[in-house]
């Protein structure tokens, strides 16, 4: 299951290059955008109060926005073939007790809630329902590496002072997944799943910032145990050797070392979109094992990662790097037909008819919206743009506008849609075949 890409060399990160991208293709990085002012401008989500802070909810657009990304996330996991899971958001206290969580990271947990003689909570995590799934079946080394993914709801309790926007939430619906292996096939799993997020920054036209391998601190709650923080950390250093990045101190997961993958806005902020972890603590706190060659129970190690994280955090930054001007496959709009009068506008919705079912997006903008200027202004953030005039409404063709200023000039209806078809099938930055 081990996936084809690695990270770029030392001095490149993954996903510094955008493939086929056009300067023009999407905002420059100078260019400082509030996904907060964004998101509700472009009628991607809002919140309410009754609702609750850090508690935001998606309107149309940007649930096609989070469903495509989260369809592109399993897509991708699925070709590398992970397996994919549904796990309940709700776990018996004892289940956080033996994970760890509740003594090492129950200041972020919600309070328990008493049922009759038990006590439940919101889980803050995956990972414990993951291992309980694996524990459920006897498992030979014959399969492993084996890969569960789940993109899955948790719940942190955070304090209302450090909400915003989607960059930092309560309910968080969580890009997971862990890979129960052997010790020696850690590092290679551990080295393909970084390949992963480089493929899928790559898509998404974003960059990392840099890699950091976070340690734990000598103040905080940690796992006490010496051994399992000096085996794990060899084996992360082993994973990102060629690759450039930094050591920081108290930045470790309670059980263990991480590959934290930053990214930055504009203004140079830095935050954690992806992560790749290897734990060497729950599969012992769990008793996982599997059947090795000798009959015997072996000890699996658990690989954790995350492909682009949290889909509030990653659309936030999605946002902010592309300021609404999403890639082609990611937008929740791909194709404006524009007729110039009302003649046409039969013909517009012809169009938009033979879109729908090829499975693009889109959508008519008629002369009740307001004068062609206006509504190509009002469209300014949709890939591709076709406009029927008197001379289009004659024949096949439509005079195409490309986001990026560029105009191929009048095209064949069929021709048009299948160029659009290509470029969202293809999930990269580019707006026109090799351009």
């Amino acid at each position: 299951m081990t996936a084809d890409r690695s990270p770029k060399p030392r001095g490149e990160c993954p996903g510094a290059s955008s493939r086929g991208a056009r300067p023009g293709d999407r905002r420059e990085e100078t260019t400082v955008h509030d996904h907060r002012r964004l998101g509700r401008e472009l009628g991607l989500f809002d919140t309410d109060p009754l609702m609750g802070a850090g508690l935001p909810y998606w309107l149309p657009d940007g649930a096609v926005v989070r469903h495509t990304l989260e369809e592109y996330v399993r897509d991708a996991e699925r070709a590398a073939g992970y397996r994919h899971v549904y796990s309940p958001v709700l776990g018996k206290r004892e289940l956080y007790e033996l994970s760890g969580h509740w003594d090492h990271y129950g200041d972020d947990m919600f309070p328990p809630m008493e049922l009759g003689a038990e006590q439940v909570l919101l889980r803050p995590s995956l990972c414990p329902h993951h291992a309980l799934i694996y524990r459920s079946r006897s498992h030979s080394y014959r399969e492993l590496p084996y890969g569960m993914a789940e993109l899955g709801g948790m719940y942190r309790a955070e304090l209302s002072g450090v909400l915003g926007g989607l960059t930092r939430v309560r309910a968080i619906q969580l890009n997971d997944a862990h890979i129960f292996c052997t010790l020696d096939q850690a590092v290679d799993e551990a080295r393909a799943a970084l390949g992963l997020i480089a493929r899928a920054y790559d898509d998404l036209g974003i960059r990392a910032a840099r890699y950091r391998l976070s340690l734990p601190g000598r103040a905080g709650k940690y796992v006490a145990d010496p051994g399992l923080w000096e085996r794990a950390t060899a084996l992360l250093q082993e994973v990102l050797r060629g690759v450039e990045y930094d050591a920081a101190e108290g930045e470790a997961a309670f059980y263990g070392p991480k590959i934290d993958v930053q990214i930055a806005d504009a203004a140079g902020r830095e935050s954690t979109l992806s992560t790749v972890q290897i734990d060497l603590h729950q599969p012992e706190r769990f008793d996982l094992h599997y059947v090795g060659p000798d009959g015997g129970r072996h000890r699996p190690v658990m690989v954790h990662r995350s492909v682009i994280g949290s889909v509030e955090r990653a659309v936030a930054h999605l946002v902010e790097r592309h300021g609404g001007a999403f890639p082609a496959w990611l937008a929740p709009v791909q194709l404006a037909v524009l007729p110039v009068a009302d003649a046409q506008v039969e013909r517009a919705h012809d169009v938009v008819r033979r879109a729908r079912a090829r499975g693009l997006r889109a959508e008519v903008a008629g002369p009740g919206d307001g004068t062609l200027g206006a509504r190509v202004r009002a469209a300014r953030l949709v890939p591709y743009q076709a406009v029927i005039g008197e001379r289009e409404a004659g024949t096949d063709l439509l005079a195409v506008r490309l986001r990026d200023g560029r105009r191929p000039g009048a095209v064949p209806v069929a021709e048009l849609l299948r160029r659009i078809g290509e470029r969202v099938a293809a999930r990269g930055t580019a707006l026109w075949e090799g351009a």
